[in-house]
């Protein structure tokens, strides 16, 4: 049984480095809020997404520690309660969205009625249900992403891991997808997602800024704008950035 704590992740001295030589990330500390929006910003080749491996237990750490609902990360008992929702395409292609989801319901040990219904609230929810037949090869890019982050819904997990979710999606579909999150959020889903977008930071309830593997802040995006007196979260960034000195 998951207990919940203060914080869904804690996160204390934790660096990695990758090839022996390639510090990807430097002693980031950071305790992240429940029942939140999280964004993790920053450039690409900031960390992010090893940052997120690290949390669901693929990655291993050079040093420090990660847990979530205090437990370490990458433990068996958190199957149950995580998923995670990947940059490349975590579905298989030569199935229609449905036999997918049929699947992924299946190996979670879901019963086939209770599965029926998961599939279809799933389906509804990423606004996919005219596509359940289709093959998702045959799904545009925005529509593939979509079945993507459909599995990651399954069995309503308490956190949600998500690199690049709505990378590739048109305005429209980012806005309802949002609208998703934030129902899930209001709900005490927490939600982590990795963005290089500072358009997409506005959005969140909570963000951890990085740039070279390093923190460089975390708070939310009112706050981190009246700390730098900015209007934008890009322009607190590249204040942020000009006031750290590498």
């Amino acid at each position: 049984m998951i207990v919940l704590m203060e914080a869904s992740v804690k996160i204390k001295n934790l660096s990695i480095t990758l090839g022996g030589t390639t510090k990807a990330l430097r002693n980031i500390n950071v305790d992240l809020p429940i029942g939140k929006s999280i964004g993790f910003i920053g450039p690409s080749g900031a960390g992010k997404t090893t940052l997120i491996r690290s949390i669901v237990g693929r990655q291993q750490l050079t040093s420090g520690s990660i847990e979530i609902f205090g437990l370490p990360a990458g433990s068996k008992k958190l199957r149950d309660v995580m998923s995670y929702m990947t940059q490349e395409l975590s579905i298989y292609p030569d199935l229609t969205v449905r036999e997918n989801l049929k699947y992924f319901t299946t190996m979670m040990g879901h019963k086939k009625k209770q599965a029926k219904q998961i599939i279809k609230d799933v389906l509804i929810s990423v606004d996919l249900t005219d596509k359940a037949n289709s093959l998702v090869k045959n799904l545009s890019g925005g529509q593939k992403q979509r079945a993507s982050l459909s599995v990651a819904l399954i069995g309503s997990p308490k956190l949600m891991v998500l690199d690049e979710p709505t990378i590739g999606l048109d305005p429209v579909l980012r806005a309802s997808l949002w609208e998703l999150f934030n129902k899930l959020t209001n709900q005490g889903t927490t939600i982590l997602l990795s963005s290089h977008s500072m358009d997409e930071a506005e959005r969140c309830d909570d963000l951890v800024l990085i740039r070279h593997g390093k923190l460089i802040a975390h708070s939310s995006p009112d706050d981190l704008k009246t700390e730098t007196g900015s209007k934008t979260i890009e322009e607190c960034f590249l204040k942020l950035v000009g006031d750290k000195k590498e």
